[in-house]
C-alpha cells in the first residue's frame, strides 16, 4: 500500500470517526432538497442533532 494510499485511508477513518463526514453528507442531502435554503454552520447541525435525539429517542439495552 503506497503512502498517498494509507494516508487517504487514514484521513477518510477519522472523518467518520469525527462525524465530519457526516455533517459533509447532511449538507449535500439539505442542498438538494433544500436548494434555495442556507446549509446550517456544523455548529448548528449540532443543535439540530441534539434536538432531533431528545424529540426522538430511541430505546436502549444499557
Amino acid at each position: 500500500m503506497s503512502a498517498r494510499r494509507w494516508a487517504r485511508a487514514v484521513r477518510w477513518y477519522l472523518r467518520e470517526l469525527t462525524g465530519e463526514a457526516e455533517y459533509d453528507r447532511f449538507c449535500e442531502r439539505h442542498r438538494r432538497h433544500h436548494p434555495l435554503a442556507p446549509v446550517p454552520t456544523p455548529r448548528e447541525y449540532e443543535t439540530l442533532r441534539a434536538r432531533h435525539r431528545e424529540e426522538h429517542p430511541q430505546s436502549r439495552c444499557c
